[in-house]
């Protein structure tokens, strides 16, 4: 029999837009006092949403310092460590600013760190670009369960969470709303094969 314990819960909120904007904020902010305003700074998004977060990033960014911090992106599909066990990906843009990233502090701008293996990957495809002078990473959740030696320099909230639990940051650029929302891994693959499974109305 199946117990309250072992129902999955449905994903809850744990940050709205508002949160999201305030976030983006504090990160510039903490972006030019760190860097002694930022001269030097490149961003470069790592696909998907991580792109989209630079993105903001570097409006605020520009806001605040009235300077154009260099925007690029960054498509680490090729360097990941799991290519042979997951389904082929198709491949983003790459894109580094025309001054290039040598010399430069790279901020590295995703989403959520976990494990840390994409962070591993993104500083593989940094390295066959160029050689900064020193690479950071802002990220908007780090949500723990790290499998390597990487921390974040710049968070936007901490989360704790189980194994168990799936973490889904959504964004306006790609899903029509910014939250973050976490719940039970299980519900979510449930959820999705049900889905899935239901017959398709007849017109």
């Amino acid at each position: 029999m199946t117990t309250q314990t072992d129902t999955p819960r449905p994903p809850h909120q744990v940050l709205d837009g508002a949160d999201i904007a305030r976030v983006i904020t504090r990160i510039a902010h903490e972006i030019v006092e760190r860097a002694k305003g930022a001269e030097d700074v490149v961003l470069l998004g790592i696909h998907t949403r991580g792109v989209h977060l630079a993105r903001r990033l570097h409006a605020k960014l520009t806001q605040i310092t009235g300077r154009d911090i260099p925007l690029g992106t960054l498509d680490i599909t090729m360097y990941r460590d799991d290519l042979r066990l997951k389904p082929a990906r198709a491949l983003e843009h790459t894109e580094i600013p025309a001054d290039g990233i040598d010399g430069r502090l790279v901020i590295l701008v995703d989403d959520v760190l976990f494990s840390g293996r994409t962070v591993r990957a993104a500083l593989d495809a940094l390295g066959d670009i160029g050689r900064p002078r020193a690479v950071q990473l802002a990220v908007l959740v780090d949500r723990g369960h790290r499998e390597l030696p990487i921390r974040a320099d710049y968070v936007g909230k901490n989360l704790p969470t189980s194994l168990r639990e799936a973490v889904q940051v959504k964004l306006a650029d790609t899903d029509g709303q910014d939250a973050v929302l976490v719940g039970d891994r299980d519900y979510t693959a449930r959820s999705s094969q049900a889905l899935a499974a239901a017959p398709t109305p007849s017109e």
